[in-house]
Formats: C-alpha cells, structure tokens, sequence
C-alpha cells in the first residue's frame, strides 16, 4: 500500500516532550562501545530523554550490527511500541537495505507515527518508512557517530536536533546558490548512493513535487558522477521542484564538484542550493523528510518546520 500525499501530511509524528521513552536500535553496522555510551548519556542527559535499547543493540555479524532478522525485529519492536515515542538509529553503515522486506509493514503501519532518527545507510529505512508508512522521519546526526559522541557534541547539530525533536524543526542555511530561484515541494533523498542502491526496487526514489536532498561521503567525484547518471537514467528527477546539496566529506575539491554537479543537474531547470551542512561532517543540521520545505537560493536558505502535527495519543 502508499499513502498519497494527503495520507502522508495526515502522519506526522507528534513533537516529544521531556521525559518521553525513546528506543536506540542498530539497523545498520555494528556501534563503537564507546561512543554509544556518550551518545545514550546525550540522549538523557542533554535531551532529557528516558532511554531504552534494543535487545540486540550491541550485536556484532562482521559488517553488520548482528543478524538481519534480529536488527529487523528490534527496529519492529521500538516502532510498534506505544511507549516509545521515537525512534533512534544507533549509527549508520551498511546493512538498512538488508530489512527492508523482513519489516511486518502491516503490524507497523497500525502503531501511532513518531519520530525515526538517523541519516546515511538509514536513507534506506527513511525511503521506504515514506512508502509503506506515510509518515515523516527525521534525517540527522545519531547518538553513537562523532557529531554526538566524540567528545562534547557539536553544539549547533545538537540544538538543531533538538528544535527537530520538540519544536518541529528550524530552517538552515546554505552558501551557495548553483541555479537561482525558490521552489516549495516535499523533501525527500538523502545519501546519493543509497538512493541509487534503491534503483530497481519497489523503494526506487521518485521524487515528483519533491524538493531533494542529497549528501554523501567518502565518494571520488566520478562516483558521484555515475550515480547522478544512474538517478537521472532512471526518471528519478523527473517533476522534481528544487535541489538542495549538502555535505560531500572527503569527496574531493568542492572546487571540482561544481561544475559537476551543475552538468549533471542544471539541466532541471530548478532551484539548486548547496553548501547546506546536512548529512556527515562536524555539523549536521536535522530535517524532516516528507515534511514541506521552502528554499529560496537569494537567501541560501531552507526553511523546513512541520508546524501541524497530529498528536500521537
């Protein structure tokens, strides 16, 4: 089943409170014991969260955080909890995609809608949660990765997730603008080769009336390039209404990504913001994907609340 547009306005989750349960899950790969410490202990502390995990939060399968059917049934289990009134993804790496079709979407889609957390290999779980659930998730830094737990949190990423958490979100800002213009749509995307690793399924991105984000890491600019291609060959783009390019930690000279990037976007003719510190790096702002956003490149700016929420009672 998908939820139209209407249906998935409809499911927003509801802002937290202090003293809300929250569970921390391990869809992905396997979470650093220490990190994960500081990360819980931010959670609470930071947050005033009351913090619960998965029963096999700490496993360990080589590249994954233990058996795909273990990591689905966590991930289930926190969902479908009426207790729990978000959802945090320990870390990302590999593995999201794995639990796709090992998730009851049925059992899923009868529990209230709230907050899913996370970013990176999570993309996965934010596209398909769009899909099959309707309801808006949260792309942001997560509880055992370096922007929260190495050291001090970074104190911007950290009182953007909590405006994201409590108030339903507050705008960002870019420093450049690739194409001028402004557009309002949905936001969808996220991480560039999650995305095209959705290419061929039943979660392909498909990003009409959507504004798109898209950030990576670790990817030489000839990657970037061929999975840009891939999207575009797909239909991907097509009707989408703006773009919003993040952060491309250790991707090369920005110097060199420009152009690339406007060879292979500019041709949508839409709004293309970049510049916006969303995805990996020191500072990761947090935003609402499926929730409507505005961007005006004039202003470098992206403003993303969900002012109207359904309660989650």
């Amino acid at each position: 089943m998908e939820w139209d547009e209407g249906e998935r306005a409809a499911r927003t989750p509801a802002p937290l409170r202090p003293g809300d349960r929250v569970a921390v899950v391990a869809p992905c790969g396997p979470v650093d014991e220490v990190r994960l410490a500081r990360g819980l202990a931010v959670l609470r502390d930071e947050l005033g969260l009351d913090v619960v995990t998965g029963e096999h939060l700490r496993d360990r399968d080589g590249y994954l955080a233990g058996a795909d059917e273990a990591r689905a049934g966590d991930l289930q289990d926190a969902w479908c909890d009426p207790e729990v009134k978000a959802v945090f993804c320990a870390r990302g790496g590999y593995g999201a995609t794995r639990l796709l079709d090992l998730l009851d979407w049925d059992a899923m889609r009868a529990a209230a809608p709230k907050p899913l957390v996370g970013s990176s290999d999570v993309t996965a779980l934010h596209a398909a949660f769009g899909r099959e659930l309707g309801t808006a998730t949260l792309f942001g830094p997560m509880p055992a990765c370096a922007t929260i737990s190495d050291g001090e949190p970074e104190p911007r990423s950290l009182d953007h997730l909590r405006a994201a958490l409590f108030d339903g979100g507050a705008p960002v800002t870019g420093d450049d603008a690739l194409v001028p213009g402004s557009a309002r749509g949905r936001l969808d995307g996220g991480n560039l080769a999650l995305l095209a690793a959705l290419c061929g399924t039943r979660y392909a991105p498909a990003f009409e009336g959507a504004v798109v984000l898209l950030e990576d890491v670790h990817e030489p600019p000839y990657r970037i390039d061929r999975m840009l291609t891939q999207l575009l060959a797909a239909g991907a783009f097509a009707g989408a209404r703006g773009i919003v390019l993040g952060s491309w930690t250790d991707c090369g000279d920005e110097a060199a990504l420009r152009p690339l990037f406007l060879d292979r976007l500019g041709g949508l003719g839409v709004p293309i913001l970049a510049g916006v510190p969303i995805g990996h790096g020191s500072t990761q702002l947090s935003v609402w994907l499926g929730a409507d956003v505005a961007i005006d490149t004039e202003s470098f700016s992206m403003e993303c609340p969900i002012r109207d929420r359904e309660s989650a009672a």
